[in-house]
């Protein structure tokens, strides 16, 4: 480890580092614009100069520049400070002075560099010049003429997300960053290039002149829209969210989040179910909340009431469903609401066991029945990662454009029973093999015959596990760990006839099978659940509650509440504690405290932030087989959820950019 002095401070740094690095790990704050801890080093914005020595008597770029045995850095003498102070005057030569407009303003980092290292006044007296606005879809919007050529959305696109689709043209005072012919931006991680951009050229086409950050309340939560659990900050004001922004956490979604993460949020104010309905001769009415509670208790259902929890539904409320139904001594509880059954007596099974941070080491990848890039999109940031490695990509399943390569074997399950001998050849002979069993193939009853290929390719070893299920909602691992399932699944609870079901938040159940059952929708959204309901009862979105979530790598995460719900909605264990009042039983808690301490109590496991220790993969059953042509579970990438539905941008999103439809004037 070669030891350097930043300042008059001698350290030690690791070997490959830069003087950029070494300089923070000494605690020196060194501005930059083009420079990213996840992308490449382009060296191009030239506001990290600092001096060296040996070395050249001029400042030179830290971030490019390896530090070596014996280096003397300063990063604040006069020579420095001056060519800072250059580098800034030429960044500001063309920039216009938008601040009082921009979105940018009070969180840009060219606003607060210049005050921390730019000059008071400009010398430059020439014209300025200005560039035509760039069209990059519904979610960026462009002001070229503040770019300022630090190529960061380049790099993002390119090396990230694997989409060449922005790059620069011309040359010099001419260069200009733009889409490929001037088309949307059509990956799902598209909008992360508006965190990235240091100046306002991108940001929110959807958030433009909603605030400003200084007026929003930044709460931590968890995502919900798939089930890679995405660590975010809800930025809202009043009793409304504005705006999603990610939060760094390398273990789960580095500092990444997907469109649909980001942009569903004005879903949550549309369609919003705020008071409560009764149906009347066939047609919704509106009513009380007693009448609502005196109507179900009526049904004297008994032990004949079932419950199905929606796909992002926290621990909390499963568990105070879990204990209502338990004191009505039913047991008839599910959360795989399209009818997905498999064995879920050892969670290792059904787990996504390598991790996230884990899936970047593996040097041969099978992945059967997924596709990731919609199913879980930072996961497949990660198999860009394992790639770039040297890892081998084998997909079972229809072909989907991939970004990290790969070869395709077949759309038949078939395929596992009779694998290529080059693909068991790869796999037995990688270090860290892994298998990824996707949502397409877990419909298929497919985990069985997965279990025994990992184990027949020997895909866990010592120190690693790499055979992973790869689920679609946030709550699946969250209602395992409940034993919010069925052993027969979705199928169990149709047989058993229930005279109430509690649908909580479950909008993709086929209703039609509850023809003789009185259906309590608990929910938040005007959505399929809600069309099909008997009774709605209003309840709180995600963003309305403090919850916990456990997503597909069996990490244990908390939310907080955000926002109060609208209108008479309430949080959904308020409502199942006031139902088991109306139906006179008792269920051993009154306040948000004593049901999450009750559930960790039966599931120490969910509290503690974390992952979740599930044990070992269980024996296989080497004689299972698998067959049937795989198909994605997922149509449409931008609607799959009441929220995603109800947002108009996700509307816009799946009519322009996957459906190619043009985007209609008012005029039109």
């Amino acid at each position: 480890m070669p030891k350097v002095t930043v300042d008059g401070v001698e350290l030690e740094v690791p070997a490959g580092a830069t003087v950029l690095q070494a300089c923070e790990l000494a605690g020196k704050e060194i501005p930059r614009f083009c420079y990213h801890e996840r992308l490449s080093i382009a060296g191009n914005c030239r506001m990290c100069l600092v001096e060296v020595k040996p070395g050249p008597p001029k400042p030179q770029a830290s971030c490019a520049l390896p530090a070596g045995e014996g280096q003397e850095i300063r990063t604040d003498s006069e020579m420095v400070k001056k060519a800072r102070e250059g580098v800034m005057e030429f960044l500001l030569i063309n920039h216009p002075l938008d601040c009082p407009i921009c979105d940018q303003g009070g969180e840009c980092d060219l606003q607060d560099q210049a005050m921390a290292y730019g000059r008071g006044a400009t010398r430059y007296e020439e014209n300025k010049r200005a560039v035509t606005e760039k069209y990059m879809g519904p979610l960026i919007k462009t002001v070229m003429t503040r770019c300022i050529h630090c190529t960061r959305c380049v790099r993002f696109s390119e090396e990230v997300a694997g989409v060449d689709e922005i790059g620069a043209l011309y040359r010099g005072e001419n260069m200009q960053i733009t889409t490929y012919l001037e088309h949307a931006a059509k990956h799902e991680m598209s909008a992360n290039v508006i965190d990235l951009c240091p100046v306002g050229a991108l940001t929110s086409r959807p958030y433009a002149f909603e605030a400003r950050p200084w007026e929003l309340k930044k709460t931590l939560s968890v995502d919900v829209s798939d089930a890679c659990g995405s660590n975010i900050r809800v930025d809202s004001r009043g009793r409304e969210v504005l705006r999603i922004l990610p939060r760094v956490n390398d273990d789960v979604n580095e500092e990444w989040i997907s469109d649909k993460a980001r942009y569903q949020v004005d879903g949550l104010t549309r369609r919003r179910l705020d008071r409560v309905w009764i149906r009347k001769n066939g047609k919704l009415a509106a009513a009380s909340w007693d009448e609502a509670f005196d109507a179900i208790a009526k049904v004297n259902a008994g032990e004949s009431i079932a419950a199905v929890a929606g796909d992002q539904l926290d621990c909390e409320t499963m568990y105070a469903a879990k204990k209502l139904l338990s004191a009505k001594s039913s047991s008839l509880l599910e959360g795989r609401q399209t009818g997905m059954d498999y064995d879920t007596s050892n969670l290792a099974a059904v787990n996504f066991n390598s991790t996230f941070a884990g899936i970047e080491l593996a040097d041969a990848i099978l992945i059967v029945g997924s596709h990731v890039r919609w199913e879980a999109p930072l996961v497949n940031v990660r198999l860009r990662k394992a790639v770039k490695n040297g890892a081998r990509v084998f997909l079972v399943g229809p072909e989907w454009e991939t970004t990290f390569g790969g070869e395709f074997l077949g759309e038949d399950l078939s395929v596992l029973g009779d694998l290529p001998s080059h693909v068991t050849d790869a796999m037995k002979a990688a270090e860290r093999p892994a298998i990824i069993v996707g949502g397409g193939a877990i419909a298929k009853g497919a985990i069985p015959r997965a279990l025994a290929l990992a184990e027949e390719l020997g895909v866990v070893k010592e120190d690693w596990n790499g055979f992973n299920v790869l689920h679609l909602a946030a709550a699946r691992m969250g209602g395992l760990m409940l034993g919010f399932a069925q052993k027969g699944g979705l199928a169990d609870i149709v047989a058993a006839k229930p005279k109430v079901l509690l649908s909580l938040g479950a909008d993709d159940v086929d209703y039609g099978q509850f023809a003789d059952s009185l259906k309590v929708y608990v929910g938040h959204h005007g959505d399929n659940g809600a069309h099909a309901a008997d009774i709605i009862l209003p309840a709180a979105a995600y963003t309305e509650k403090a919850g916990t979530y456990v997503n597909t790598e069996g990490r244990v995460q908390f939310a907080e509440k955000a926002v109060f719900a609208p209108g008479d909605a309430r949080e959904d264990w308020t409502i199942l504690r006031a139902l088991a009042d109306a139906l006179d039983v008792e269920v051993g808690f009154d306040t948000f405290e004593e049901l999450r301490a009750a559930m960790i109590a039966e599931v120490p496991a969910l509290g503690v932030e974390g992952l979740a220790d599930y044990g070992a993969l269980p024996a296989a059953d080497k004689d299972a087989k698998a067959s049937g042509a795989i198909a994605y579970p997922i149509k449409d990438f931008y609607l799959t959820n009441a929220i995603a539905r109800a947002s108009a941008t996700m509307q816009r999103c799946s009519a322009e950019l996957l459906h190619g439809e043009d985007l209609a004037e008012a005029a039109e």
